[in-house]
């Protein structure tokens, strides 16, 4: 380093102390003066040595370079030197600059200068630089000649003083400034010394770029801060820099401190997708590769959607990351964020992942289904906007599906769907049929799932109907009468209110008749589908026209032509006229031109008989005629006592002529021989008419010619004979009289033995029904209403319906309710209808079982025998309507018919199938009717009003065996019939059984009715439940929640019938049972018929009954509330110590001694050759009906398993009961719990090693 004396330029100086050195690369070099030894030195310049630059010896802008050697600083140190810058005239003679270049870098910028002319003497400036060990340092002065050149500039006594300068301040260590780009970068540079007033303070970049200062504080008097910003730092200004002060006095200078730019990492590559869902995102960040500066010590992922203006920030402490709570079907662009260490330290979002959620499963079907146009053939609807929220996925569609009913039945269903276009709220349905009730349901499907609306009915407007098919128009004709039938429209397009038939003769061989005659029409009601037409002409064609009306209007017309038959020709002869003459062989009679009915006559004949007098006497008009004609030859080869005297054509016959019978003559080849003297004959005169084949005569008999010994008294004769058949009739009728008496005695007295009963019962039976036969036929020209009345009031007659409660004894036990938890009826026999114990007396419970068994095994009279004489002598042909009738079979009698209150202007409405039943003392205390099909579901609810119904028994499927039985006539939510409001309340469903409540308001009433559904679901349309222990609960429950008040039950099935008629019987026979101890079925049945027909249509129906009133009797009512089973058990358990048994043993006795057991044949399948092998024992087999079986294939098409289907209280098929798996049939069983999806195994035996399943 220097001495303390520094570089003086003296010649006596140290050279080595003071080394300097010329710059290489300015323009000139520093020149050494020493005045001393230069006697003419001019006299601007000062004496002394120092180092000289003249201006004017230079161009302006030349420079000179003075490098001193390399400084370091191991202490405070101040570097001192003496400069001199003078012009005579006050000119600049340039600029004197010091730099401090640092470790041999760039010289950067000034840190001292001066400029100008300072007069003519040395001024003293210092430069403090802080710069410490191990750095070194290098200063440079510099000269710049001045554009004047006109003066000198001069450097003297350079010294390094080891203490610190007076006049510039020193600065303590400048330290590193790190910043991430973009942020403000400060530095803070603290000085020691006195500062001038006029000091600058800088901060010098290494490259030479000057920042001022932001701030000077001044933290004591001899102490201050400047504080250097530099804004918004890139990564290009990342440099040395150090801080400055500047003034005419010196310098500070401090170290060099660098700036530190780092830039914020970004990714290179965008995140990777692992896995996408509806609502979710699952990414990898993919940070292994950056560009930017670590470490990391943040990561982020950003995300928003492609098309939104928000995004959002995730902080993320892993490679992967699930993003949640997305919306489905949506476009997201996520980029990764990394940050730094601080301020600014998170770099730019790395390159996007685009990627789609899923879309989700639409949250709902469309809701407001509803039309805004109905016609008779098209219905348009609409429906709620869908909007992004429902369909949850930009790809979606919308089906609407409609179904309807074709043809007359419910077997036929035409259905389609229908994919509407984007964004569609509106469809119309064309090409419907009309009054047709269509079932609409809007379907919102997605890649994901679908959702279906709920089913709306919608019902289409009417139309004019179709045309009546004319090969349903079928008729009868008759002489003066056609009895004409007609079906209604294949197309009825809505309700039909009337049919219109008109008719004219067209067409007649009869010249009396018009043709064409008159139109006459005539109008029939809707459920009127025939007529008969009377005072028609016969032989006459008539063209009918028959058609149809709706409230729409007329359809088209069917037409037919009939012809009416032909009827015999009538003789305009008033009582046997007297002949003209007679001789011993002939008679002269007159013969009068008959008049044709429908067609002309073609001839006529003379007819001879002989009258014998053992023949019965013809009487006039009434004897038949004589179709074949015979000659007199042939009659007397034949020995008949008749023949043709003549045939004579129509034409010679136009008015009366005269003809004698015995002239000898020959008429169209019949010989007339004359008469013979001593014989009687009768004269017979014959017309006949012939048309298309068809062939009426008739004849008359106009003379008597008596023989010649008779006294012609014919007269005495007709009334002789009259007289004989008077008395033969009279003897006749008291011979029957007389003979109904006997048999009246023979009745009462074999009555008497007990042995004779069944054979008596049977021919009384069979007399009864050949009465009723006889009764039938005689009223066969009245109308059904009358028959069905009759035959009614018949049965009631001859079975005697009278009070007989004297005549019973009562046995029935106080102490147990076969009813079990429902009230008590009064047991009173006023008016009981069920019983009489004339030919069938009641049986006693007490014998019930022996009787049963009796009437099952009997060879001569059993179940089958009583069964069918049911039917013996009765019409089925009973009145219907077949607009509303459900079978053909199934009538209604009309004296106990439901009649409806009629609908206005519709005086028809007042019929629907369906008739009042008695109950056990209780008059009309059931409807009896058929399960309502579509178009009588509002006649049906109108009754369940009217007659104040709170119970309707339902024992019937809606479909069963793939037929429809019964529409269902309720709603699942609420739903109007018509003008009725049906809601539904409340739904139970049991495992046999289902119970449904229902609230009925009606339009224009305040009062809401509630009425219970009791719908047994566990009886076939064919056949009988396998036992009644089912079916007498589902009874005992109807009992239970029917209010005594209330009004009938209703009771259907499918046509109201054989299911209908067995719940009655057994409702009143549990009924008859408990009040009397007695049960009448038969009359039971019997009085059932007369109500309603078929009310048991099989014989196994009806000894279903008697074993279902058997089991009821042995079994009374087993259920015990929940609350008081302790105690009952108790009881049950309990030992009686006279017996040595408990209530428990006899009742489980009794349910081995009722419960059927399985037959052979109920076991076909199991007993199969193929399945013996996976049966386990013989002795425990499965029944066919309660088989589940296999669905799945595993290489064997074998379907069985040794397995049964059980019902649980709530549910129908709710367990399977299988045995342990053989080791063949381990396959099965798994098969078992695939194929009926089975959640839970429950195993009840031990496990070995020779069974496991699994």
């Amino acid at each position: 380093s220097l001495s303390a004396a520094g570089c003086t330029f003296e010649e006596d100086g140290d050279p080595n102390q003071c080394e300097y050195t010329q710059g290489e690369d300015d323009d000139f070099g520093w020149e050494l003066i020493r005045s001393y030894m230069m006697p003419h030195l001019t006299a601007d310049l000062p004496h002394g040595s120092y180092l000289m630059v003249n201006s004017s010896q230079h161009a302006p802008g030349q420079k000179a370079h003075l490098l001193f050697q390399a400084l370091s600083e191991n202490d405070t140190h101040c570097l001192q030197f003496s400069y001199f810058m003078y012009s005579r005239d006050g000119h600049s003679p340039g600029t004197l600059s010091a730099y401090v270049r640092v470790m041999g870098g760039p010289v950067g910028s000034a840190v001292w200068n001066a400029s100008g002319s300072h007069g003519r003497q040395w001024h003293q400036a210092e430069l403090a630089v802080s710069l410490f060990w191990p750095s070194e340092y290098q200063v440079l002065f510099e000269a710049v000649v001045s554009s004047e050149r006109r003066g000198y500039l001069g450097l003297d006594d350079i010294l390094l003083l080891n203490y610190p300068c007076s006049k510039a301040p020193h600065f303590s260590r400048l330290g590193d400034v790190e910043v991430n780009a973009g942020q403000n970068a400060t530095f803070q540079c603290v000085a020691a010394g006195k500062a001038a007033e006029a000091e600058r303070f800088l901060m010098q970049r290494q490259s030479g770029e000057v920042v001022p200062a932001a701030s000077v504080k001044h933290i004591s008097h001899r102490r201050f801060l400047a504080t250097f910003q530099l804004d918004e730092v890139s990564k290009e200004e990342q440099d040395l820099y150090r801080c400055v002060t500047q003034s005419s006095r010196g310098s500070g200078v401090s170290n060099f401190a660098e700036l530190i730019v780092k830039e914020p990492p970004t990714p290179i590559a965008p995140p990777q997708l692992l896995r996408a869902g509806s609502t979710y995102l699952i990414i990898q960040l993919n940070t292994n590769s950056i560009i930017g500066d670590g470490p990391i010590v943040r990561k982020e992922i950003e995300y928003r959607m492609t098309s939104g203006p928000w995004s959002e920030v995730h902080a993320v402490n892993m490679q992967t990351y699930k993003l949640w709570h997305l919306d489905p079907d949506t476009e997201y662009e996520i980029s990764v964020l990394l940050t730094r260490p601080g301020e600014g330290g998170t770099g730019k979002p790395g390159p996007p992942l685009i990627s789609r959620t899923k879309c989700a499963e639409p949250m709902r079907a469309p809701k407001g289904l509803a039309f805004s146009e109905i016609q008779s053939r098209q219905l348009t609807l609409q429906w709620e906007p869908l909007g992004y929220n429902l369909t949850r996925c930009h790809t979606y569609t919308v089906s609407l599906c409609y179904r309807y009913f074709v043809g007359t039945g419910h077997n036929q269903t035409f259905r389609e769907c229908v994919k509407m276009e984007r964004n569609a709220n509106r469809y119309t349905i064309k090409n419907l049929l009309p009054y047709k009730n269509i079932h609409v349901k809007l379907i919102l499907s997605n890649p994901e799932g679908r959702k279906e609306g709920k089913e709306v009915v919608f019902q289409t407007d009417e139309d004019v109907p179709g045309g009546i098919a004319s090969e349903s128009l079928t008729f009868t004709p008759l002489e003066d009468m056609i009895f004409l039938k007609w079906e209604e429209p294949v197309e009825p397009n809505g309700l039909i209110t009337q049919y219109e038939i008109s008719y004219q003769s067209i067409e007649s061989s009869d010249p009396a008749v018009n043709v064409p005659g008159p139109r006459r029409t005539v109008s029939k009601l809707r459920n009127e589908t025939y007529h008969v037409f009377s005072n028609l002409h016969p032989g006459t064609t008539y063209l009918f026209s028959v058609r149809a009306r709706t409230g729409k209007g007329f359809g088209q017309t069917a037409l037919t032509e009939i012809t009416t038959n032909i009827s015999a020709p009538t003789f305009d002869y008033g009582d046997m006229p007297s002949p003209l003459s007679e001789s011993e062989s002939t008679i002269t009679v007159l013969l009068r031109p008959a008049q044709g009915r429908g067609a002309p006559i073609s001839t006529y004949q003379v007819i001879v008989e002989e009258d014998r007098p053992k023949k019965l006497k013809r009487e006039l008009g009434g004897q038949e005629c004589f179709p074949v004609p015979l000659t007199f030859d042939d009659a007397v080869s034949r020995g008949s006592v008749h023949y043709f005297g003549a045939e004579l054509p129509a034409s010679s016959l136009t008015e009366a002529k005269p003809f004698t019978v015995g002239d000898n003559q020959t008429y169209s080849g019949y010989w007339n021989p004359p008469l013979e003297p001593k014989k009687a004959y009768l004269i017979y005169f014959q017309a006949t008419s012939n048309l298309k084949g068809e062939t009426r005569l008739n004849c008359v008999r106009i003379a008597r010619k008596a023989a010649c010994k008779e006294s012609k008294r014919p007269l005495e004769v007709s009334q002789h004979s009259e007289e004989m058949g008077l008395i033969l009739g009279i003897c006749a009728g008291g011979l029957i009289v007389l003979i109904i008496l006997l048999g009246a005695i023979i009745v009462v007295i074999r009555k008497g033995k007990p042995v004779n009963m069944t054979k008596a019962t049977i021919n009384y039976r069979h007399e009864k029904t050949h009465m009723m036969s006889a009764i039938d036929r005689s009223f066969t020209d009245q109308s059904t209403l009358q028959e069905d009345e009759r035959l009614g009031l018949s049965f009631m007659d001859t079975h005697n319906y009278s009070n007989r409660g004297d005549q019973r004894s009562s046995v029935v036990n106080e102490s147990s309710s076969l009813l079990g938890g429902s009230p008590r009826r009064q047991c009173g026999r006023k008016g009981s209808p069920y019983h009489t114990g004339q030919l069938h007396p009641a049986v006693r419970v007490a014998d019930l079982l022996q009787h049963i068994n009796q009437m099952k095994t009997a060879e001569g009279y059993g179940f089958k025998q009583e069964y069918e004489s049911f039917f013996e002598g009765w019409d089925a042909s009973k009145k219907k309507d077949k607009t509303k009738g459900r079978q053909d079979h199934v009538s209604t009698y009309d004296r106990h018919r439901v009649k409806l209150h009629p609908l206005l202007g519709d005086p028809n409405s007042d019929y629907i199938n369906a008739n009042y039943i008695d109950g056990y003392h209780r008059s009309n205390h059931f409807i009896a009717t058929q399960g309502p099909k579509q178009e009588m579901v509002y006649d049906f609810w109108r009754m369940v009003w009217q007659e104040h119904c709170s119970s309707i028994v339902m024992i019937t499927k809606l479909v069963e065996v793939g037929r429809v039985k019964c529409s269902k006539y309720w709603p699942d939510d609420s739903e109007m019939y018509g003008d009725i409001k049906i809601t539904l309340v409340k739904s139970e469903t049991l495992a046999e059984y289902a119970v449904r409540t229902f609230a009925l308001e009606r339009r224009g009433y305040s009062a809401r009715h509630e009425v219970k559904q009791f719908h047994f679901t566990s009886w076939p349309e064919h056949g009988v439940p396998y036992h009644a222990t089912g079916l007498l609960a589902f009874i005992r429950r109807v009992k239970a929640s029917t209010p005594p008040d209330a009004g009938p039950i209703v009771i259907h099935c499918s046509a109201g019938t054989g299911r209908t008629g067995c719940y009655i019987v057994l409702d009143v026979m549990l009924d008859m049972a408990e009040c009397e101890g007695v049960v009448d079925i038969y009359n039971c049945v019997k009085t059932l018929c007369s109500r309603r027909i078929n009310m048991i249509q099989t014989e196994e129906q009806y000894v279903f009954i008697h074993d279902a009133i058997l089991e009821a009797c042995l079994c009374g009512e087993t259920s015990i509330p929940a609350s008081e089973f302790k105690p009952t058990y108790k009881e049950m358990v309990r030992i009686e110590p006279q017996s040595n048994s408990s209530q428990l043993r006899e009742e489980f006795q009794t349910l081995n001694s009722v419960t059927p057991h399985l037959d052979v044949e109920e076991c076909s399948i199991a007993l199969l050759p193929r399945n013996r092998e996976r049966n386990r024992s013989m002795d425990v087999l499965p029944p066919d009906r309660c088989l589940p079986f296999l669905i799945s294939v595993d290489g064997d098409s074998n379907n069985y398993i040794n397995a049964a289907l059980t019902d649980s209280y709530t549910k129908s098929a709710a367990f399977i009961v299988t045995l342990h798996p053989l080791q063949n049939t381990t396959t099965d069983f798994w098969r078992l719990v695939y194929d009926y999806g089975c959640t839970s195994i429950v195993m009840l035996n031990q496990l070995n090693q020779s069974n496991s399943a699994w």
